[in-house]
Protein backbone atom coordinates (compact mmCIF):
# COMPACT_ATOMS: atom_id res chain seq x y z
CA UNK A 1 0.00 0.00 0.00
CA UNK A 2 2.83 2.52 0.82
CA UNK A 3 4.44 1.75 -2.65
CA UNK A 4 0.86 2.95 -4.26
CA UNK A 5 1.31 5.84 -2.72
CA UNK A 6 4.07 6.77 -3.62
CA UNK A 7 3.59 5.99 -7.16
CA UNK A 8 -0.29 7.81 -6.83
CA UNK A 9 1.55 11.18 -5.71
CA UNK A 10 4.62 10.71 -8.23
CA UNK A 11 1.90 10.99 -11.10
CA UNK A 12 0.71 13.85 -9.59
CA UNK A 13 -2.85 13.54 -9.14
CA UNK A 14 -4.08 17.14 -9.11
CA UNK A 15 -3.20 18.08 -12.70
CA UNK A 16 -5.18 15.03 -14.15
CA UNK A 17 -8.36 17.18 -14.12
CA UNK A 18 -6.60 19.73 -16.02
CA UNK A 19 -6.21 16.90 -19.15
CA UNK A 20 -9.47 15.78 -18.76
CA UNK A 21 -10.65 19.54 -18.99
CA UNK A 22 -10.23 19.89 -22.80
CA UNK A 23 -11.06 16.37 -23.33
CA UNK A 24 -14.58 16.98 -21.58
CA UNK A 25 -14.37 20.39 -23.64
CA UNK A 26 -14.33 18.62 -26.97
CA UNK A 27 -16.60 15.51 -25.39
CA UNK A 28 -19.44 18.45 -24.85
CA UNK A 29 -18.94 20.36 -28.12
CA UNK A 30 -19.34 16.76 -30.48
CA UNK A 31 -22.93 16.13 -28.28
CA UNK A 32 -23.85 19.47 -28.66
CA UNK A 33 -23.37 18.58 -32.58
CA UNK A 34 -25.18 15.67 -32.20
CA UNK A 35 -22.56 12.70 -32.15
CA UNK A 36 -22.25 11.88 -28.68
CA UNK A 37 -19.57 9.05 -29.04
CA UNK A 38 -19.13 7.56 -25.76
CA UNK A 39 -16.58 5.04 -26.82
CA UNK A 40 -14.28 7.82 -28.41
CA UNK A 41 -14.60 10.31 -25.92
CA UNK A 42 -13.75 7.81 -23.18
CA UNK A 43 -10.91 6.18 -24.88
CA UNK A 44 -9.81 9.98 -25.54
CA UNK A 45 -10.12 10.70 -21.82
CA UNK A 46 -7.85 7.48 -20.93
CA UNK A 47 -4.99 8.22 -23.51
CA UNK A 48 -5.02 12.28 -22.50
CA UNK A 49 -4.49 11.13 -18.74
CA UNK A 50 -2.04 8.71 -19.30
CA UNK A 51 -0.06 11.16 -21.29
CA UNK A 52 -0.62 13.42 -18.04
CA UNK A 53 0.96 11.29 -15.58
CA UNK A 54 3.69 9.98 -18.25
CA UNK A 55 4.54 13.81 -18.34
CA UNK A 56 4.35 14.25 -14.65
CA UNK A 57 6.61 10.65 -14.16
CA UNK A 58 9.03 12.38 -16.87
CA UNK A 59 9.43 15.80 -14.94
CA UNK A 60 10.01 14.38 -12.02
CA UNK A 61 13.09 12.50 -13.71
CA UNK A 62 14.15 15.32 -15.55
CA UNK A 63 14.01 17.94 -13.17
CA UNK A 64 15.79 16.07 -10.35
CA UNK A 65 18.80 14.95 -12.60
CA UNK A 66 18.93 19.03 -13.91
CA UNK A 67 19.08 19.94 -10.18
CA UNK A 68 15.84 21.81 -10.45
CA UNK A 69 14.58 19.71 -7.83
CA UNK A 70 17.09 20.61 -5.36
CA UNK A 71 16.99 21.41 -1.66
CA UNK A 72 15.80 25.19 -2.36
CA UNK A 73 12.95 23.88 -4.48
CA UNK A 74 9.78 25.43 -3.70
CA UNK A 75 6.71 23.34 -3.75
CA UNK A 76 6.00 19.98 -2.59
CA UNK A 77 8.81 17.74 -2.12
CA UNK A 78 8.45 15.45 -5.64
CA UNK A 79 9.24 11.47 -5.22
CA UNK A 80 12.47 11.00 -7.02
CA UNK A 81 13.92 14.13 -4.70
CA UNK A 82 12.91 12.40 -1.41
CA UNK A 83 14.38 9.54 -2.46
CA UNK A 84 11.35 7.43 -2.29
CA UNK A 85 11.74 6.69 -6.06
CA UNK A 86 14.91 5.42 -7.64
CA UNK A 87 16.57 6.62 -10.94
CA UNK A 88 15.80 2.68 -12.38
CA UNK A 89 12.43 2.64 -10.59
CA UNK A 90 11.18 6.19 -12.35
CA UNK A 91 12.92 5.03 -16.22
CA UNK A 92 11.20 1.73 -15.85
CA UNK A 93 7.38 3.25 -15.11
CA UNK A 94 8.28 5.87 -17.62
CA UNK A 95 8.42 2.77 -20.50
CA UNK A 96 5.69 1.21 -19.24
CA UNK A 97 3.69 4.42 -19.44
CA UNK A 98 4.74 4.81 -22.84
CA UNK A 99 3.98 2.06 -23.82
CA UNK A 100 0.18 2.21 -22.08
CA UNK A 101 -0.07 5.85 -23.65
CA UNK A 102 0.56 4.43 -27.15
CA UNK A 103 -1.70 1.15 -27.05
CA UNK A 104 -4.45 3.57 -25.60
CA UNK A 105 -4.07 6.06 -28.26
CA UNK A 106 -3.49 3.18 -31.08
CA UNK A 107 -7.25 1.56 -30.36
CA UNK A 108 -8.60 4.72 -30.63
CA UNK A 109 -7.43 6.13 -33.69
CA UNK A 110 -7.32 2.64 -35.22
CA UNK A 111 -9.94 0.60 -33.75
CA UNK A 112 -12.76 2.76 -32.21
CA UNK A 113 -12.71 6.10 -33.76
CA UNK A 114 -13.40 4.03 -38.02
CA UNK A 115 -11.41 6.76 -39.61
CA UNK A 116 -9.40 6.70 -43.01
CA UNK A 117 -5.74 5.76 -43.80
CA UNK A 118 -4.88 9.62 -44.49
CA UNK A 119 -7.31 10.27 -40.87
CA UNK A 120 -5.10 7.47 -39.07
CA UNK A 121 -1.87 8.89 -40.25
CA UNK A 122 -2.46 12.09 -39.12
CA UNK A 123 -3.63 11.28 -35.49
CA UNK A 124 -0.86 8.60 -35.42
CA UNK A 125 1.20 11.76 -35.90
CA UNK A 126 -0.20 13.83 -33.51
CA UNK A 127 -0.25 10.73 -31.20
CA UNK A 128 3.71 10.47 -31.28
CA UNK A 129 4.46 14.24 -31.28
CA UNK A 130 2.34 14.00 -27.63
CA UNK A 131 4.45 11.33 -26.31
CA UNK A 132 7.33 13.07 -27.29
CA UNK A 133 6.26 16.44 -25.79
CA UNK A 134 5.45 14.90 -22.62
CA UNK A 135 8.74 12.85 -22.19
CA UNK A 136 10.95 15.41 -23.65
CA UNK A 137 9.67 18.31 -21.97
CA UNK A 138 12.08 18.47 -19.03
CA UNK A 139 14.18 14.81 -20.07
CA UNK A 140 17.14 14.39 -22.75
CA UNK A 141 20.00 16.66 -23.81
CA UNK A 142 17.93 19.70 -24.91
CA UNK A 143 14.82 19.55 -23.38
CA UNK A 144 12.37 22.12 -24.45
CA UNK A 145 10.47 23.10 -21.17
CA UNK A 146 14.32 24.62 -20.40
CA UNK A 147 13.66 26.98 -23.20
CA UNK A 148 10.46 28.72 -23.05
CA UNK A 149 8.73 26.19 -24.56
CA UNK A 150 6.74 24.90 -22.06
CA UNK A 151 3.64 27.42 -23.24
CA UNK A 152 3.34 27.00 -26.73
CA UNK A 153 3.71 23.18 -25.96
CA UNK A 154 0.73 23.35 -22.91
CA UNK A 155 -1.11 25.55 -25.74
CA UNK A 156 -0.87 23.20 -28.20
CA UNK A 157 -1.84 19.75 -26.50
CA UNK A 158 -3.88 21.27 -23.59
CA UNK A 159 -5.61 23.10 -25.89
CA UNK A 160 -6.53 22.83 -29.32
CA UNK A 161 -5.51 19.21 -29.36
CA UNK A 162 -7.37 18.37 -26.62
CA UNK A 163 -10.57 20.15 -27.77
CA UNK A 164 -10.26 20.27 -31.26
CA UNK A 165 -9.41 16.41 -31.91
CA UNK A 166 -12.01 15.42 -29.24
CA UNK A 167 -14.42 16.47 -31.38
CA UNK A 168 -12.90 16.09 -34.91
CA UNK A 169 -12.97 12.24 -33.36
CA UNK A 170 -16.32 11.99 -32.42
CA UNK A 171 -17.96 14.01 -35.14
CA UNK A 172 -15.54 13.24 -37.75
CA UNK A 173 -15.86 17.08 -39.18
CA UNK A 174 -13.78 19.83 -38.26
CA UNK A 175 -15.53 22.98 -37.41
CA UNK A 176 -12.81 25.84 -37.08
CA UNK A 177 -14.97 27.84 -34.68
CA UNK A 178 -13.84 25.31 -31.89
CA UNK A 179 -10.75 26.32 -32.37
CA UNK A 180 -12.24 29.09 -30.10
CA UNK A 181 -13.14 26.87 -27.06
CA UNK A 182 -9.85 24.88 -28.15
CA UNK A 183 -8.09 28.13 -27.34
CA UNK A 184 -9.60 28.73 -24.15
CA UNK A 185 -9.09 25.95 -22.47
CA UNK A 186 -5.03 26.35 -24.13
CA UNK A 187 -4.98 29.82 -22.27
CA UNK A 188 -6.44 28.44 -18.92
CA UNK A 189 -3.90 25.76 -18.86
CA UNK A 190 -1.09 27.96 -19.71
CA UNK A 191 -2.27 29.90 -16.55
CA UNK A 192 -1.48 26.95 -14.75
CA UNK A 193 1.93 26.59 -15.84
CA UNK A 194 2.72 30.06 -15.49
CA UNK A 195 1.49 30.18 -11.80
CA UNK A 196 3.59 27.20 -11.54
CA UNK A 197 6.80 28.85 -13.21
CA UNK A 198 6.35 31.53 -11.15
CA UNK A 199 6.60 29.56 -7.97
CA UNK A 200 9.39 28.09 -9.16
CA UNK A 201 11.27 31.04 -10.80
CA UNK A 202 14.21 31.58 -8.34
CA UNK A 203 15.15 27.62 -8.65
CA UNK A 204 14.50 27.63 -12.22
CA UNK A 205 16.60 30.69 -12.79
CA UNK A 206 19.19 29.36 -10.62
CA UNK A 207 19.78 26.09 -12.17
CA UNK A 208 19.28 26.95 -15.93
CA UNK A 209 15.61 26.21 -16.79
CA UNK A 210 14.40 29.36 -18.83
CA UNK A 211 10.69 29.31 -18.40
CA UNK A 212 8.44 31.60 -19.95
CA UNK A 213 8.52 33.27 -16.69
CA UNK A 214 12.56 33.36 -15.76
CA UNK A 215 12.40 35.08 -19.51
CA UNK A 216 9.94 38.09 -18.85
CA UNK A 217 10.42 38.47 -15.21
CA UNK A 218 7.83 38.36 -12.62
CA UNK A 219 5.93 41.03 -13.27
CA UNK A 220 5.24 40.93 -17.00
CA UNK A 221 4.37 37.22 -15.93
CA UNK A 222 1.36 38.64 -14.06
CA UNK A 223 0.46 40.40 -16.47
CA UNK A 224 0.60 37.53 -19.07
CA UNK A 225 -1.54 35.46 -16.56
CA UNK A 226 -3.90 38.30 -16.76
CA UNK A 227 -4.20 37.97 -20.24
CA UNK A 228 -4.59 34.32 -19.95
CA UNK A 229 -7.45 34.52 -18.18
CA UNK A 230 -9.13 37.65 -19.99
CA UNK A 231 -8.32 35.40 -23.45
CA UNK A 232 -10.00 32.25 -22.28
CA UNK A 233 -13.21 34.12 -21.27
CA UNK A 234 -13.16 36.23 -24.42
CA UNK A 235 -12.91 33.73 -26.75
CA UNK A 236 -15.20 31.28 -25.08
CA UNK A 237 -17.91 34.33 -25.46
CA UNK A 238 -17.17 35.04 -28.95
CA UNK A 239 -17.90 31.22 -29.89
CA UNK A 240 -21.33 31.32 -28.01
CA UNK A 241 -22.24 34.51 -29.92
CA UNK A 242 -21.33 32.65 -33.01
CA UNK A 243 -23.66 29.82 -32.15
CA UNK A 244 -26.06 31.63 -31.63
CA UNK A 245 -26.89 30.27 -27.92
CA UNK A 246 -29.23 31.76 -25.34
CA UNK A 247 -28.49 33.05 -21.99
CA UNK A 248 -28.06 29.59 -20.33
CA UNK A 249 -24.34 29.02 -22.48
CA UNK A 250 -22.66 32.04 -20.54
CA UNK A 251 -23.33 29.96 -17.55
CA UNK A 252 -19.51 30.23 -17.77
CA UNK A 253 -19.24 33.55 -16.61
CA UNK A 254 -20.11 32.53 -13.04
CA UNK A 255 -16.21 31.54 -12.50
CA UNK A 256 -15.18 34.99 -13.51
CA UNK A 257 -15.56 36.62 -9.60
CA UNK A 258 -13.64 33.56 -8.81
CA UNK A 259 -10.67 34.17 -11.18
CA UNK A 260 -10.79 37.89 -10.22
CA UNK A 261 -10.02 37.36 -6.60
CA UNK A 262 -7.35 35.01 -7.87
CA UNK A 263 -5.61 37.58 -9.46
CA UNK A 264 -6.40 39.58 -6.76
CA UNK A 265 -4.30 37.17 -4.60
CA UNK A 266 -1.36 36.19 -6.58
CA UNK A 267 -0.65 40.11 -7.15
CA UNK A 268 -1.00 40.75 -3.62
CA UNK A 269 1.39 37.14 -2.84
CA UNK A 270 4.89 38.58 -2.26
CA UNK A 271 6.51 35.18 -0.69
CA UNK A 272 6.69 32.91 -4.02
CA UNK A 273 5.79 29.97 -1.92
CA UNK A 274 2.04 30.81 -1.12
CA UNK A 275 1.43 30.96 -4.86
CA UNK A 276 1.66 27.18 -4.43
CA UNK A 277 -2.30 27.00 -3.40
CA UNK A 278 -3.13 28.94 -6.74
CA UNK A 279 -2.24 25.99 -8.79
CA UNK A 280 -4.90 23.94 -7.44
CA UNK A 281 -7.15 26.63 -7.56
CA UNK A 282 -6.58 27.49 -10.90
CA UNK A 283 -6.95 23.77 -11.93
CA UNK A 284 -10.29 23.52 -10.42
CA UNK A 285 -11.53 26.77 -11.91
CA UNK A 286 -10.55 25.82 -15.16
CA UNK A 287 -12.35 22.45 -14.99
CA UNK A 288 -15.69 24.17 -13.61
CA UNK A 289 -15.79 26.64 -16.31
CA UNK A 290 -15.44 23.99 -18.96
CA UNK A 291 -18.00 22.21 -17.25
CA UNK A 292 -20.55 24.87 -17.02
CA UNK A 293 -19.32 25.69 -20.78
CA UNK A 294 -20.19 22.66 -21.56
CA UNK A 295 -23.32 21.87 -19.80
CA UNK A 296 -24.78 25.64 -21.11
CA UNK A 297 -23.72 24.26 -25.09
CA UNK A 298 -26.09 21.10 -24.53
CA UNK A 299 -29.11 23.57 -23.37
Amino acid sequence: MKNIGIWWRASRPRTLMLSFSGIMTGGFLACAAGSCNIPVIALCVLTAMLLQVLSNFANDYGDFYSGVDGADRIGPTREMQSGEISEKAMLRCIVVTTLLTLLSGAVLVFAVARLTWQECAVFAALGLAAVFAAVCYTMGKRPYGYRGLGDLSCFVFFGLAAVAGTYYLAVRQLDFAVLLPASALGFLSNAVLNINNMRDVESDRKNGKTSLVVRIGLKKAFLYHVALITGAFIALTVFVLLQGKGFAAYAFWMMAPWFAMDLIGIHNTSDLAQLDPFLKKQVIKTFLTALLFGLGMMV
